[in-house]
């Protein structure tokens, strides 16, 4: 689990190391409301996509379901900055659908963990796969990332998009242009 005194140790030293006065009033509670918000924004790491996918519905439907404009955020795991954006994904159930939020809930897990786009998209489609077992699955993301717009080549408005397809949807290009018409 998370260790929240070595989360504030490591903040002083930061401060420290920029030349702050670590004992001034506006840092003095700083390394505890850093402690505290890791555990709120890396609370994915302890967290398992199953316990949202679990709750699954008998659909006799099987047509493609897409949520879309799924807000997130996230941390790149290079600079500790922020990404932040919109996920969408789309399946073709098989017997079995997932309630809606349950969707976001997924893509919430794998966002509140340091790490990198590429990844993110492929975890949340695997993690679909695994849990609903779908003829298909696809995971578009588009996010901001703020290592590049903050700094570094300062290109702010600039979007990244990954997009993973599995299954039907590997297989078949018209249900990804299906797929991209829909949530566009």
């Amino acid at each position: 689990m998370m260790d929240y005194d070595k989360i504030k140790a490591g903040v002083r030293l930061i401060l420290e190391g920029i030349g702050e006065d670590v004992k001034r009033e506006g840092l003095l509670e700083t390394p505890d409301r850093i402690a505290r918000m890791c555990g709120e924004i890396y609370g994915g790491l302890y967290e398992d996509p199953a316990k949202h996918l679990q709750k699954q519905f008998t659909a006799a439907n099987d047509g493609m379901v897409v949520e879309a404009d799924i807000t997130f955020y996230s941390t790149c795991e290079h600079h500790l900055l922020p990404f932040y954006g919109k996920a969408h994904i789309g399946y073709i159930p098989d017997g079995r659908v997932a309630g809606l939020s349950k969707l976001a809930r997924t893509v919430d897990v794998f966002a509140r963990r340091p790490q990198i786009q590429e990844n993110m998209t492929a975890q949340i489609a695997q993690a679909l796969t695994e849990h609903l077992k779908p003829k298909g699955v696809i995971v578009m993301v588009e996010a901001e990332h703020t290592c590049m717009t903050m700094r570094g080549i300062k290109k702010p408005g600039s979007k990244t998009v990954t997009l993973t397809a599995l299954g039907v949807f590997q297989e078949q290009m018209d249900l990804q242009d299906r797929f991209l018409a829909m949530v566009k």
